[in-house]
C-alpha cells in the first residue's frame, strides 16, 4: 500500500509538552493523487482542549466523494495508536465537494508524532497527513 505522507512541523509545542498556553496555527497540507485532491489543517493540538479537530477538504472531477469520513479517518499517535473520531462535522457525502472536520478526543501523553489518515478515497488507499510536534 502506497502512503503518501505530508509532513508538517508544529511550530510551538503542543500537547502539553510545553508551558506555553497555546500551540501557533498549523497549516494545511494538500495531497494530490488518483483524481481527488485533499487539504488537512489541524485546527488545534492543544492538550486541554476539549476536543481537537483536523478542517477536511476534498475536491475531484472523476468520482462522487462518498466516504464517510467518520468510519475512514483515523488519528494516530507516535506509538501507533489508533483514535477514531467522535463525530464528523461537515458536508454529507456525495458531490464533488466537500469540506467539514473530523472530530477526536485530545491524545493524552507526551508522543512527538501525530497523524491524520484518510482511506478509500482514491489511489493510493491511504493518505497521511503527519504532524511533528516539539
Amino acid at each position: 500500500m502506497y502512503v503518501i505522507r505530508t509532513v508538517l512541523t508544529a511550530l510551538t509545542p503542543a500537547l502539553g509538552l510545553a508551558t506555553t498556553a497555546a500551540a501557533a496555527p498549523l497549516e494545511a497540507r494538500t495531497s494530490n493523487s488518483g483524481g481527488v485532491s485533499i487539504a488537512g489543517k489541524a485546527l488545534s493540538l492543544d492538550a486541554d482542549a476539549k476536543s481537537w479537530g483536523v478542517e477536511v477538504s476534498m475536491n475531484t472531477h472523476t468520482k462522487p466523494l462518498d466516504q464517510d469520513l467518520a468510519r475512514v479517518s483515523a488519528l494516530v499517535d507516535g506509538g501507533g495508536t489508533q483514535y477514531k473520531p467522535s463525530a464528523w462535522t461537515g458536508e454529507p457525502p456525495g458531490g464533488h465537494h466537500r469540506k467539514g472536520v473530523p472530530q477526536f478526543a485530545p491524545v493524552a501523553g507526551t508522543s512527538k508524532f501525530l497523524e491524520l489518515r484518510i482511506t478509500g478515497t482514491a489511489t493510493p488507499g491511504v493518505r497521511v497527513f503527519a504532524w511533528t510536534l516539539r
